[in-house]
């Protein structure tokens, strides 16, 4: 397991601009965007004991953060 945060611009390192350009004309996708990086942030402090939680919720986290990346890839490939 890698205590490596996992930033939208280092998942999609060559989708940035279309990243940029869909959280400012989105609505839909910035607030993806939002809810991506703050289940990523409690997914990395959970990993790195800065904020344990319960293996499952640990699991849940990162369930939820697979969905909302997959989504975004989703749209990314649309736009």
């Amino acid at each position: 397991m890698s205590h490596t945060p996992h930033e939208l611009h280092e998942e999609f390192p060559a989708e940035a601009d279309k990243i940029h350009e869909l959280k400012v004309s989105n609505a839909h996708f910035a607030r993806l965007a939002d809810e991506y990086h703050s289940i990523n942030r409690e997914v990395h402090r959970a990993e790195t004991g800065i904020e344990p939680v319960d293996g499952l919720v640990e699991t849940e986290m990162r369930k939820k953060r697979a969905h909302l990346k997959d989504e975004i890839a989703r749209m990314l490939a649309e736009a």
